[in-house]
């Protein structure tokens, strides 16, 4: 399915969030790390070598986030930063959130390698 090369659909809300199978094969495309939480949200831990790296990372994350119109939540503590995603309106997953997790990973690989 190549999440990396599909384009993150803001949701308006009025759709059922992904379930079940549908679901799981979605998780499949992520990469180790991302844990889904009770078919409900994914969420995935970054550690980086100083607080100023985490924060990069997190500035990074919300610049993307704000052009997209798909913000996740984020907690930047001391060296570490946590990426939780699912869409407000429908309290749940759509696929746009997978999308969006997979963003996430190619801008911290491409941005810091050795993290």
């Amino acid at each position: 399915m190549e999440l990396a090369q599909r384009q993150c659909v803001p949701c308006r809300g009025g759709v059922l969030p992904v379930k079940g199978e549908a679901l799981e094969v979605l998780f499949q495309e992520l990469q180790d790390g991302w844990k889904m939480i009770n078919e409900h949200h994914l969420q995935k831990d970054y550690v980086f070598p100083s607080y100023r790296e985490a924060l990069r990372f997190t500035n990074l994350i919300a610049n993307l986030a704000e052009s997209k119109g798909h913000h996740p939540e984020l907690i930047l503590s001391f060296r570490n930063v946590r990426v939780s995603y699912w869409t407000h309106k429908i309290d749940g997953l759509v696929e746009s959130d997978f999308i969006m997790a997979v963003k996430r990973d190619l801008i911290h690989a491409n941005e810091f390698p050795a993290t």
